[in-house]
C-alpha cells in the first residue's frame, strides 16, 4: 500500500482543525486518558491536546502534572515513602495505576496511557494531536528528545504530523534536533521579551497563548512572522468570538459539550 505524502506545514498548508479538545475531552472524562479521548471523539472532535513526560525508564506517558497525587491513586498504591513524582518511577509500576477513579466511579480502574496507545487511537481514527512536552523538573532536553524520537516513529507515513508543543524552549530545542521535520509550537502565558525572536529561532509554525494575550498587537507580530496562533484554555463563549474576530487559528477548549467542532 502506497503511503500518503505529508505536505510541508507552513502558514499556507495548515491540516489543523480549529477546534481542539483538551487533555481528551476536557473535564468530562478523566484528563489525559483514552476514555478521554473517545469521550471527545463521541462530541464530534477530531484533534486533541495531550501532556505527555517520561518515566523513570523513558516510556512517554501522559500526566500532566509533576505528581501522581491528583489524578491517579499513585500515593496509595506506590505507598510511603514512595516519591509521588511521575517521571520518578518505571512504567511497569505506573502501568497498574488506577487513573480514572478520581474523576468518577464511572471511571474507574482506567489506566495511565503510553504515547504509543494514543497515537494508536488517533491513527486508527483519522485524530489528529498536539502533544505538549511536559517534562519533569531537569529533563527538559531529553523529553524533548524522546518524545519527538517516539512521535516520529508512530507517526511514520501519516498524512499530519502531530503538533510538539512545550513551554520549556529545552524541550523544543531537544525535540527540534532529534526530530526536525516534526512541527513546533511554542507555548507561552505571558509575552515575555524575545518571545517571537524565540519562537523563530525554535523553528517554530505556531504560537500557543493564553488566550488572554492575543490583541490585535499580538496577533500582528505572529502573523507577520509567519506563524499560526492558537489559544488554550477557552471555555466561555464571548472569549471565542472575541479569538474568531481577531483571525486567530485554533481554539482549545475543556466544553467539548458546548462548542461543537466546525
Amino acid at each position: 500500500m502506497t503511503q500518503p505524502t505529508p505536505q510541508p506545514i507552513s502558514f499556507d498548508h495548515w491540516p489543523y482543525p480549529r477546534w481542539v479538545a483538551h487533555r481528551g475531552a476536557g473535564k468530562l472524562a478523566p484528563e489525559n486518558t483514552l476514555a478521554a479521548f473517545r469521550e471527545g471523539a463521541r462530541h464530534g472532535y477530531r484533534m486533541f491536546e495531550c501532556d505527555v513526560k517520561l518515566s523513570a525508564d523513558e516510556v512517554p506517558f501522559l500526566l500532566h502534572d509533576d505528581t501522581l497525587t491528583r489524578t491517579s491513586n499513585g500515593p496509595q498504591l506506590l505507598g510511603a515513602p514512595a516519591s509521588t513524582v511521575g517521571g520518578e518511577h518505571a512504567w511497569g509500576a505506573l502501568s497498574q495505576l488506577d487513573a480514572g477513579s478520581w474523576h468518577s466511579r464511572a471511571f474507574a480502574g482506567e489506566p495511565l496511557p503510553t504515547l504509543e496507545n494514543i497515537a494508536h487511537f488517533c491513527r486508527a481514527n483519522g485524530h489528529a494531536l498536539n502533544i505538549e512536552i511536559k517534562p519533569t523538573t531537569g529533563l527538559e532536553r531529553r523529553t524533548g528528545e524522546v518524545v519527538a524520537q517516539h512521535a516520529a516513529r508512530l507517526w511514520q507515513g501519516a498524512a499530519v504530523a502531530p503538533l510538539l508543543t512545550s513551554f520549556e524552549t529545552e524541550a523544543l530545542e531537544g525535540a527540534r534536533d532529534t526530530a526536525p521535520d516534526l512541527p513546533r509550537g511554542l507555548l507561552l502565558d505571558t509575552l515575555w521579551t524575545g518571545w517571537l525572536e524565540t519562537a523563530l529561532m525554535l523553528g517554530c509554525v505556531a504560537i500557543v497563548c493564553n488566550h488572554e494575550l492575543w490583541d490585535r498587537s499580538s496577533v500582528t507580530q505572529a502573523r507577520s512572522a509567519g506563524f499560526r496562533m492558537l489559544s488554550y484554555t477557552v471555555n466561555d463563549a464571548w472569549a471565542v468570538q472575541r479569538l474568531l474576530d481577531l483571525g486567530t487559528d485554533g481554539i482549545i477548549t475543556d466544553r467539548v459539550d458546548l462548542f461543537p467542532p466546525a
